[in-house]
């Protein structure tokens, strides 16, 4: 059992500069990729599938449940051992997530891409996907979830976020640190997991979900559209400082509640976790007491997928406040 399957869904490491506007486009395939590794002792315990052939926005929630699928498909095979999921870094920390929310395994799976193309000095792809295949075949990566490799650390897909448009080291776990790093080809943990892993091993999940990031002076008009134009299932509010709103906002959250939709706070902080510490109008306290949900270490975008997936089970309370809380 010393097989990882490698799948590809696109994004910057399989992209070049076209010469004629300067910009960067998607260029090859899979299997060109993996010829930088044709001399390397990796490669012969590699098997390769080309999911697709997109940039990193392209990708859907529809488009990693078909990931989850491959996923949890391959690894049922009594031979591999792991898998990596090579994809595009503007979403990739939420592929991750979701991977790690739906898939049930003990065995490693790791997610890695490249912050520059081929055609760029400093291209980072063969070295994280050699990084990452060290992860996804070594031992001490067993029971770990779903893991991010970038820049030789290893971060957790619950934890870790882009935290720089342009950066090697983008790739952060803001408030706890990496779990390890790749040195030398030695694969070295530091720590477990901070995040209480959230298993929801399901085939479907709700698309309409929507996620609002909280402004200064903002009032009830987005969400009151997302409840009476789109008829939406669930709101993730990336709220104020430690999970606060301004408070023309209330009114609306009440509403939205009163009909059964969930709604999930967040920080639109790059690091720390919300609380219901402040008892005024919009404040933590307020939010919990008429019925919010919080999500203490998530971001924005986590908290939308994990509401996704579990709205497709349920949209009791009690039942999302325990995923989440």
């Amino acid at each position: 059992m010393s097989k990882i399957v490698m799948i590809f869904t696109g994004g910057t490491i399989s992209m070049k500069i076209n010469e004629g506007d300067q910009s960067v486009v998607p260029a090859f395939s899979a299997n060109e990729i993996m010829m930088n590794l044709f001399n390397s002792e990796l490669y012969q315990d590699l098997e390769t599938i080309e999911y697709a052939e997109v940039p990193s926005p392209s990708i859907t929630p529809s488009m990693m449940l078909d990931i989850a699928k491959i996923v949890k498909r391959e690894l049922l095979r009594e031979e591999v051992f792991g898998a990596v999921v090579v994809h595009g870094t503007d979403t990739l920390e939420e592929t991750a997530f979701f991977l790690d929310v739906v898939v049930d395994t003990d065995k490693p799976v790791v997610v890695t891409g490249s912050m520059k193309s081929s055609s760029e000095l400093g291209f980072d792809g063969i070295n994280n996907l050699v990084s990452s295949i060290l992860v996804a075949k070594s031992t001490k990566s067993l029971s770990k979830g779903v893991l991010v490799v970038m820049n030789d650390q290893i971060n957790a897909a619950s934890e870790v976020t882009k935290s720089n448009t342009l950066s090697l080291d983008t790739f952060k776990s803001m408030d706890f640190g990496p779990l390890g790093v790749v040195d030398n080809k030695e694969v070295i943990f530091h720590r477990r997991v901070n995040y209480q892993k959230k298993r929801l091993t399901l085939d479907t999940f709700e698309p309409n979900v929507h996620l609002l990031k909280v402004y200064a002076g903002m009032d009830s008009a987005l969400i009151d559209f997302l409840v009476d134009g789109l008829h939406t299932k669930g709101i993730v509010l990336e709220a104020m400082g430690r999970g606060n709103v301004p408070p023309q906002m209330v009114d609306s959250i009440k509403r939205a509640i009163s009909f059964n939709i969930p709604v999930v706070i967040t920080s639109r902080c790059p690091s720390g976790r919300v609380l219901n510490t402040y008892g005024y109008p919009g404040g933590g306290k307020n939010l919990a007491n008429i019925g919010c949900i919080f999500a203490p270490n998530l971001n924005g975008q986590k908290a939308r997928i994990l509401l996704m997936i579990g709205l497709a089970q349920s949209n009791e309370r009690a039942f999302l406040k325990k995923i989440f809380e």
